[in-house]
């Protein structure tokens, strides 16, 4: 018996036990049972070069279907009767004239055992059509079969005749690439050619198909995309464009069209017209005139691009040739139109367009230094660069980085890197697409997968480390490489045009940096050059520094709505922080820190406002950690520990309590901005209810140390109980950036003192907080809001709790009882907050509920509000707190719900809006579904009015349709176009309205 172990050290599976049947008497003959070794010297070569395949048990299984079947093939051919497929192969004079030129040609044996061990795909055709094997011999003259992609059409033009001539061809590209008879550029140019002599082939059938009485037409078929740039890959769809020479010629030159995608589909892949003017929505063929037309009114930057690669490749070619040239001038004037920054920012958000976060770093295309990252920076040196430099104009990528070297855009050891790089991501892409013949350009996770493509690639073990090991260590090396060197690309020459030092090997003008800058979306590109002449210019350590951080820094500015504040914004920290020995040590060494600056700076002037007047908190930036909120007792703790340091000067006392708020609300500020910022967010991203919490614990926190400086400062008579209640956002943990604090004041007078003298010590606590709170400083004010007290603005700032009271038994309103529901103990003494809390719930949870008039009653005042205080102008429909499905219509609506039901249902008692609506969901008073929508409704809002005060630095509620600040806020909130997120936006608060309505009328 085999012993399997023999077998195993050639690399087959399951230690050869499979091997050992597939290769013995009853299936190849060629290996020996008894002498445990090959059946002689022919079976030894030809077992060693099976051994080398990329994947050594797929090559053996392979070849022993294809024997199988070659001599199935040959037993039909001479009448014999024929069985299924058995597993054991009963030799004939097919097989063994397959094994004799297999044995004497070495080329053959060489290409076949390669295709048969890298494609599943490319063996099962063979295996299909058992004659196939001889196309991969070696010629008469000693020269393997011509692998530059002609087609071999036998007999006359019919669509099955090019299927097999098209797989033969391919056939023979794949075995050439395989066997490293050639390189990457002449397997793409050779794939290209096929494709277009396929084309040619099957647009000669759909004109042969035309009816006689049809006059053939002057149709040009224009290849585009990969296809266009001679760099096509061996699964992917063929992009073209039709056009006609005139009006006659459309009717049949559609038909023709139609038919030729028909035809291509059925020999060897899908053609793609999507990219004709209008896409998929135009016409399929345009006459010569119809297409000048739309592209000198209509088309995008991004249309222009695509241009870029446009060749002649069937039809009618003189046509073809004339398009373009027409076409030329426009494409290279294209960087010049207004709406070109606009585009090129479009198209860098679809390069970055959603990958499943599973598969991202997998992504040798769309990933981070993926094959995008270089096709973009290529083409877009070429719109900016090509209408003065006509060396520049060529279709395909690797052409057009090596003009850009030869030109001086590029230095030759970054073109040098970028072409190493481009060769290695194509080649996996190509071994990926190779195994299956289906596109994909995702690295396999699978170990065995892995294995199967470090070895198609032609990597091998080494002392240290395995093939998948070096695979690995050369495939991160490129991607991190090409991800550099696509930064420096866009953005170092610009730096270079501006220093004061010699560059290393070229400069831009100013003018050239000028246009490279305001392509990149820079509004005023003569100041974002005196910005970074004032950051890099001279020769200090502090400059070259600057020169290393810039590149990187100017992308994130770029891709964000406003790249000049962004860059304005850094100038000025590094102006404050530029001399302190750690600000650009920090950067430089401090992982994501300087990219983690460059987003906020260029996404947020209230995040900007704050660092600007404290520098020194960007070391937040450098640990995780310290993006999360602060434990609520910490920072009570720290914040009066603050306030206590100073007791005996209440300015002093606050100034500290302020800027120490002031560095809380950066720290959230930065965790909201980067929370969905992608590979830039921390380990532990923060959502707004989170965030309406930790901004409500940070006043919390304030109100208490200040209250005890104002209480230093005016401290009444002994024994004063004084408390604050946390009323609105704050008392239901909800607060936002622009948010006041909502309170109200009570206290309790000491016996024996006079109602009078209590009352105006109290007030005079009152007013020395809010006037602490509210000075002038350079930290921002916390506003007190106390206008939801009894009587309102009309009543007295502060009352006693018995005045509260008899108030609330003799007074009080349904509106008054409704804004009791997120009253809760804020600060000062706690026992006085509690009697009040106790109090509130008798308010708040009256027994049995509501009247029907007090429901009606609720219902009016939510119609009013809604038409007296939507502020004039507004747009109801995208202003998050008033407006349609917005803030305050679920708040409305689980606030009645509480106010009727939580009396018998204490599980309703929340102030936190969300915790409520759960409670009223679990009680069975709100369907899911209907709950579900006033959720979605309210966290949408809830986010984008707080993105919008970050964007803009001031409060707003206000979603805008278009401009800046509607790309910031979209940018802010996980990217997108803003277009698309306005109309989402619209279609959550439309269902968050119509639930809240049901609910009031319920």
């Amino acid at each position: 018996m085999t012993r399997p172990s023999r077998l195993a050290r050639y690399g087959f599976a399951d230690a050869g036990a499979s091997a050992a049947g597939l290769l013995g008497p009853t299936g190849l003959r060629l290996w020996d049972p008894e002498s445990q070794g090959p059946a002689g010297t022919d079976a030894a070569e030809l077992i060693h070069s099976l051994s080398r395949a990329a994947d050594p048990t797929l090559a053996l299984r392979q070849l022993h279907r294809l024997v199988e079947a070659v001599g199935r093939a040959a037993d039909r051919g001479n009448g014999r009767r024929v069985a299924g497929p058995s597993g054991e192969i009963t030799p004939n004079d097919a097989t063994d004239a397959l094994f004799e030129a297999m044995f004497r040609d070495h080329g053959l044996r060489r290409r076949l055992v390669a295709v048969l061990g890298a494609s599943s795909a490319l063996g099962d055709h063979l295996v299909a059509n058992p004659d196939e094997w001889q196309t991969l011999a070696t010629g008469p003259s000693g020269l393997p079969p011509s692998a530059e992609g002609h087609l071999e059409v036998e007999g006359d033009l019919t669509v099955p005749g090019l299927r097999r001539a098209y797989r033969i061809s391919l056939l023979r590209i794949a075995a050439a690439d395989l066997t490293g008879g050639r390189g990457l550029e002449p397997t793409m140019a050779a794939l290209s050619r096929l494709a277009d002599e396929t084309l040619g082939a099957a647009y000669e059938i759909a004109v042969a198909g035309l009816p006689e009485s049809v006059t053939e037409p002057r149709l040009a078929v224009v290849a585009m995309g990969k296809c266009g740039g001679n760099e096509l890959n061996y699964v992917s769809d063929v992009d073209v464009i039709f056009v006609a020479a005139g009006d006659e010629d459309l009717s049949a030159a559609t038909t023709v069209a139609a038919r030729l995608i028909e035809i291509c589909g059925q020999v060897a892949w899908q053609v793609d017209a999507a990219l004709r003017p209008e896409g998929s929505r135009g016409p399929l063929v345009r006459t010569l005139a119809s297409h000048q037309a739309y592209y000198r009114r209509w088309a995008r930057t991004w249309e222009f691009q695509a241009l870029l690669k446009a060749r002649p490749a069937a039809g009618d070619l003189a046509l073809a040739r004339e398009w373009i040239d027409d076409l030329a001038p426009l494409v290279w004037h294209a960087a010049e139109r207004p709406e070109a920054v606009a585009d090129v920012r479009d198209m860098r958000r679809r390069i970055i367009e959603n990958v499943p976060a599973n598969e991202l770093a997998r992504e040798i295309k769309r990933g981070p230094g993926g094959l995008r990252d270089i096709e973009f920076a290529v083409q877009l040196l070429q719109l900016v660069h090509g209408r003065v430099d006509e060396t520049l104009r060529s279709g395909g990528t690797l052409p057009a980085l090596r003009a850009l070297v030869a030109g001086g855009y590029v230095g030759r050891e970054d073109g040098e890197a970028l072409l190493r790089g481009y060769r290695f991501l194509r080649g996996v892409e190509h071994r990926l697409q190779l195994q299956n013949l289906r596109r994909t350009h995702t690295v396999p996770d699978d170990p065995h997968a892995l294995k199967w493509l470090a070895a198609s690639l032609g990597y091998t073990a080494m002392p240290g480390r395995d093939a998948v090991g070096a695979f690995r260590s050369d495939w991160v090396g490129h991607a991190a490489q090409v991800r550099r060197l696509h930064v420096k690309l866009l953005y170092r020459p610009l730096l270079e045009s501006v220093a004061r030092v010699p560059a290393e090997e070229l400069r831009m003008t100013p003018e050239s940096a000028r246009k490279r800058l305001e392509i990149l979306g820079f509004a005023d590109p003569a100041a974002a050059l005196r910005h970074l002449t004032a950051l890099t210019g001279g020769v200090t350590r502090t400059a070259a520094i600057q020169r290393t951080l810039l590149p990187m820094l100017l992308q994130e500015f770029a891709d964000a709505a406003e790249p000049d504040r962004g860059l304005l914004n850094y100038r000025d920290v590094s102006d404050k922080l530029g001399s302190t020995p750690w600000y650009l040590r920090l950067l430089r060494d401090g992982g994501p820190v300087a990219r983690r600056l460059a987003r906020v700076l260029s996404l947020s002037r209230y995040a900007t406002d704050l660092l600007t007047r404290d520098p020194e908190a960007l070391r937040l930036l450098a640990d995780d950690a310290e993006l999360l909120p602060r434990d609520r007792m910490a920072l009570v703790e720290g914040f009066a520990a603050a306030a206590e340091r100073h007791a005996g000067d209440a300015e002093k006392a606050t100034a500290a309590v302020r800027a120490l708020r002031r560095r809380e609300l950066f720290r959230l500020a930065c965790a909201d901005i980067l929370s969905q910022a992608g590979d830039l967010a921390p380990a532990q991203p923060i959502d707004v209810k989170t965030l309406g919490m930790a901004l409500s614990d940070v006043t919390d926190a304030t109100l208490n140390a200040v209250l005890r400086a104002a209480r230093n400062a005016k401290p009444g008579p002994p024994g004063l109980r004084f408390a604050i209640i946390g009323m609105g956002r704050l008392g239901g943990y909800e607060m936002s950036y622009p948010s006041d604090a909502d309170v109200l004041f009570a206290y309790d007078p000491p016996a024996g003192t006079p109602e009078s003298e209590a009352s105006a010590a109290a007030h005079a606590i009152a007013e020395e907080l809010r006037r602490l709170l509210t000075a002038p400083a350079p930290d921002p004010p916390l506003g007190i809001d106390a206008d939801l007290r009894p009587e309102g603005r009309q009543g007295p700032l502060v009352r006693s709790l018995g005045a509260y009271q008899q108030y609330y038994a003799r007074w009080s309103k349904v509106w008054e009882a409704q804004a009791l529901l997120r009253a809760r103990f804020v600060c000062g003494d706690e026992s006085l907050g509690r009697e009040f809390e106790r109090l509130a719930d008798t308010m708040r949870y009256p027994s049995g509920g509501l009247t029907r008039e007090q429901v009606i009653e609720i219902r009016r005042i939510k119609a009013r509000v809604e038409t007296e205080r939507l502020p004039r102008g507004a747009d109801p429909n995208t202003h998050t707190k008033l407006g349609r499905g917005g803030l305050a219509d679920v708040e409305w609506a689980v606030q009645l719900l509480q106010l009727r039901h939580a009396y018998a249902l204490p599980d309703l008692r929340k102030t936190q809006t969300l915790e409520a609506l759960t409670a009223a969901v679990a009680a069975g008073l709100v369907g899911k579904v209907d709950a579900a929508a006033m959720e979605a409704g309210w966290t949408l809002a809830a986010r984008v009015r707080n993105a919008l005060t970050l964007v803009r630095g001031r409060p707003t509620d206000q979603l805008p349709r278009h401009g800046v600040e509607l790309a910031g806020t979209v940018q802010l909130l996980g990217g997108g176009d803003p277009g698309e997120f306005v109309d989402r936006y619209l279609r959550l608060t439309r269902r968050s309205r119509a639930a809240m309505e049901r609910v009031l009328d319920s």
